[in-house]
């Protein structure tokens, strides 16, 4: 099942690939919500195969998944690629110099099923897919506001 995604940021193209790429950012966040992270490379410089264990309770049952930063091309896009035991992701970010001043944010988000039981979850997902659409947009909207209000507050 794809999600997918833009919006259209009044920040520089490399301000918004700083919010984007900012990782220690957004394991903080991760902390404050309870996930459970744990960085499992030894890489000096942020890059390719960056590598983190996240742990979290969902649906009940606490869950982990391992995901790796496949492309990190700065001020352009990042992606990277997430397994569960039932599911891949695959995902990035691609930004788009529109001016001086203007960036377009696009965001996508495939997942995929890995088991028969998962494949089933998925088919039920797809016939709730416009309201998952409506807030995964929500989501991506809101980041984007946050870039922009912490963007004014730096410049201000």
């Amino acid at each position: 099942m794809k999600f997918s995604t833009r919006e259209d940021i009044e920040v520089p193209q490399d301000a918004v690939f700083g919010a984007v790429s900012d990782f220690a950012g957004f394991e903080r966040v991760a902390l404050r919500n309870k996930v459970e992270l744990t960085r499992l490379d030894d890489l000096a410089a942020t890059g390719p195969g960056m590598t983190w264990r996240i742990r979290f309770n969902w649906r009940g049952k606490k869950r982990s998944l391992e995901a790796v930063l496949r492309e990190y091309d700065p001020p352009r896009a990042v992606r990277f690629t997430a397994e569960s035991a039932g599911f891949r992701f695959e995902g990035g970010v691609t930004l788009v110099a529109l001016s001086r001043k203007r960036t377009r944010l696009a965001v996508e988000l495939d997942v995929r099923p890995k088991t028969m039981a998962t494949r089933l979850m998925i088919q039920s997902m797809k016939l709730a897919k416009g309201s998952l659409s409506s807030r995964y947009e929500a989501r991506v909207r809101a980041f984007a506001q946050r870039i922009e209000e912490d963007y004014r507050s730096t410049v201000a």
